[in-house]
This record gives structure tokens, C-alpha cells and sequence, in this order.
């Protein structure tokens, strides 16, 4: 488990900060759809994408008209209980789609996922109202998952790429007293839901990556990248765009094939907080 970190920490780095490198030719990628394009993450991830060359990137969406026209404006959003400024990203490149992974059905996002080699998971539910919060984050972060990992298998869909969270698993590990675990599952259960959409990925059969994140920041980031192996890391907070970095190395990076990568920014005597809690 531990040693993801080592194999994989240097690969990835190199690849992240390395956007030259062609994806086309380092594995014959040619179609990648970033599903949750629209959300803090996956519109980073999507960005990233785009500046790429050799590839075809679909954002998949909600609402086509909606997204094309929020991710082309610099706004400042409300999610959850957070406020946001999100910048603009360049989607000349980009195709959009409709995917919906609570309302449409395993043959439609398959059929939205034809053709597509890679998927970028970056779909979550945003907390809001108290009383819908648990159900919510079940049919977003639990059975969404599970209908678009099907779609992903019946379309031939070769790579999955998977945003998560540390302390998924917390309950097997320990951890389901923890302060991370407490504050962040207290959202709806998410971590729990969380955790059965990243079980039944791993036993797809797909090959996929499984990106787990600290706490995540909307600011850049002033640490570096610490990668450590599964169920390791309870504390800790890293920059959306470091998450991003990880999820675009990961498509092309072997060496994290079926592997769990859990993410934070390197600090000054270690990680001190997780989601904005104090530790």
C-alpha cells in the first residue's frame, strides 16, 4: 500500500509538469469525456485537457446551454455552504455532451460514452438543504457512480479515473471517530456512499485510478504534492489544481493502474487540517 507513494509520485510529477507531453502518443489516447466538467474540479481537469493536443475532450453536463455558458464566464458561485471564484476556461476545443448520472439510464450515458478511450469521474453532489442531504449525496456519490461505471463497461470505455476523498474507508481502518471523518461524512453520509461506488469500480474489471484528495482548496497551491498509498492519510489539504494535475497524469500513468492514490499538500510539520477543520 505504501508503496504507491515512491512508484508513482515521481512519475506523476513528471508527467503533470510536463504539458508537452502528448497523450496520443504516450498511449493512444484519442477521446477522453470528464464527467462533472462544470464543478470546481472537473472544470480544472477539463481545462487541462483542452490545452492538450491529439485528443478529443467532451465535457459531459447536465444541461449543454447551462454549462457552455457558465464555463466560459469568470463568476463567484455558492456551493454548499462555501463561496467560490471560479475562473473561465477556454472550451474552443471542447465538445459538450449530456450526461446525467442520476436521471439517465446505463444505455443512454453509454451511448453518450461511445467511442470515448478515458473517463474522468469528477461528479459529487453539492450539500445544501439538511433534510435532502443524505438522499442526495446517495443518488449522486453512491448510485450515479454505479449507473456510469456500467455505462463506462458497456461503451468499451478502456480507462476510468475516479475523484474521491481520503477517509473513504475510514470505518476499516479506524478511523470512524476521527475528527476528518466525522466532520466531512456528517455531508450526507457521503463518505460511506462514496466508498461502495469506488468497491464496485474495482471490480469492474475497467482499469482505473482512484484519486482520494485531503480537503479540497480553491486557491493554488503553496506545498508540494504528496502521494501516499491507500488508507494512509486522515488529515490534510490540497489545491483543486494539484487534484487536477493527478487526474490528467493518471490517464497515461501505468504505474497507477488499479491503484489508490490519496493526495495532500506538503506542509510544515505535517497536515494540521482537513476541510477547513482545525486538528
Amino acid at each position: 500500500m505504501g508503496g504507491v507513494a515512491a512508484i508513482s509520485a515521481a512519475s506523476l510529477s513528471i508527467i503533470s509538469s510536463n504539458p508537452g507531453l502528448a497523450l496520443a502518443e504516450e498511449t493512444k489516447v484519442q477521446k477522453i469525456l470528464v464527467a462533472g466538467a462544470t464543478g470546481q474540479t472537473g472544470r480544472r481537469v477539463l481545462e487541462r485537457l483542452a490545452a492538450k493536443s491529439g485528443i478529443t475532450v467532451v465535457a459531459g453536463v447536465r444541461n449543454v446551454e447551462k454549462a457552455t455558458a457558465s464555463l466560459s464566464e469568470s463568476s463567484t458561485v455558492v456551493r454548499g455552504a462555501m463561496i467560490q471564484k471560479v475562473g473561465s476556461v477556454d472550451t474552443s476545443a471542447v465538445t459538450f455532451a449530456h450526461l446525467d448520472v442520476v436521471k439517465d439510464s446505463v444505455d443512454a450515458i453509454a451511448q453518450t460514452l461511445a467511442g470515448v478511450d478515458s473517463l474522468v469521474i469528477a461528479t459529487g453532489f453539492i450539500p445544501g438543504n439538511p433534510l435532502k442531504m443524505n438522499d442526495e449525496a446517495h443518488k449522486v456519490d453512491n448510485l450515479g457512480t454505479v449507473t456510469l461505471i456500467d455505462a463506462a463497461k458497456k461503451a468499451g470505455v478502456k480507462k476510468v479515473v475516479m475523484v474521491s476523498s481520503i477517509l473513504t474507508n475510514g470505518r476499516e481502518w479506524g478511523q470512524a471517530k476521527s475528527p476528518g471523518f466525522v466532520i466531512t461524512n456528517a455531508f450526507g453520509n457521503v463518505l460511506d456512499e462514496k466508498i461502495i461506488a469506488e468497491n464496485y469500480l474495482r471490480k469492474s474489471g475497467l482499469d482505473y485510478t482512484i484519486v482520494r484528495p485531503g480537503g479540497l482548496k480553491a486557491k493554488p497551491p503553496t506545498g508540494a504534492l504528496k502521494i501516499s498509498g491507500e488508507d494512509t492519510l486522515n488529515s490534510g489539504e490540497i489545491s483543486r489544481d494539484l487534484v487536477a494535475d493527478v487526474c490528467v497524469a493518471s490517464l497515461t500513468d501505468s504505474k497507477v493502474s488499479n491503484k489508490v492514490l490519496e493526495i495532500i499538500e506538503e506542509t510544515e510539520g505535517g497536515p494540521k487540517v482537513f476541510n477547513g477543520l482545525n486538528m
